[in-house]
């Protein structure tokens, strides 16, 4: 059994990833009858009152995948044009906390967002030009190219789609969690190398 704060990964009926719920929401979604199945693995068993007419004590029993009623606004955020909220703590964990000029991992606390085509230079502040970066690369770089300044990128910096997005927000993903999101992955993400050295390291 996992902790209480785990989370569970939400689903429409049509299992399309949505959101991430507390043992809470889960537990209000299984009483509402808005649970319509469930996949991956049993996270933990909630022991709810004695029934007065049958005697028996109610355990619902949560699991880390479940799929609730209705197509809700989550699929329609899996659609390709659908641009997630560039946050730093996104940004570093689809960056997996590496500095992409000289490839070194460090804490969140000294890292940067820096913009590949500076900002003064007419470059945006979205996804596909802003890279992790430790502060001295990012202080070395200023306001130049990389070209300029003998620095190369070590990838290119990607939107994530809504599954992709969704696992970069989540906090101790589960393996069965991971695998499902995947499943929603484009192809091509370079976050399918990530979720299998994670599962290899679990």
């Amino acid at each position: 059994m996992h902790n209480l704060e785990q989370r569970g990964l939400r689903t429409d009926i049509s299992g399309m990833p949505v959101s991430w719920i507390t043992y809470r929401e889960a537990v209000r979604l299984y009483h509402l009858g808005q649970v319509r199945y469930t996949c991956g693995s049993l996270m933990y068993r909630v022991h709810g009152g004695v029934s007065a007419l049958s005697g028996e004590r109610r355990v619902i029993e949560v699991n880390s995948i479940i799929a609730t009623d209705g197509r809700s606004r989550g699929a329609v955020l899996n659609y390709e044009d659908y641009i997630p909220p560039l946050s730093n703590e996104a940004l570093f964990k689809r960056d997996a906390g590496m500095c992409m000029y000289c490839g070194e991992k460090f804490r969140h606390s000294m890292l940067s967002r820096d913009h590949v085509t500076p900002l003064s230079r007419g470059g945006g502040d979205n996804w596909n030009n802003v890279v992790t970066a430790c502060k001295r690369c990012n202080n070395h770089k200023a306001g130049r190219m990389p070209e300029e300044c003998g620095m190369s990128l070590l990838a290119i910096p990607f939107t994530p789609t809504y599954a992709e997005y969704l696992f970069l927000r989540g906090r101790r993903v589960l393996a069965d969690q991971m695998e499902f999101l995947a499943g929603y992955f484009p192809r091509e993400s370079p976050l399918r190398e990530r979720i299998a050295e994670l599962k290899k390291a679990a």
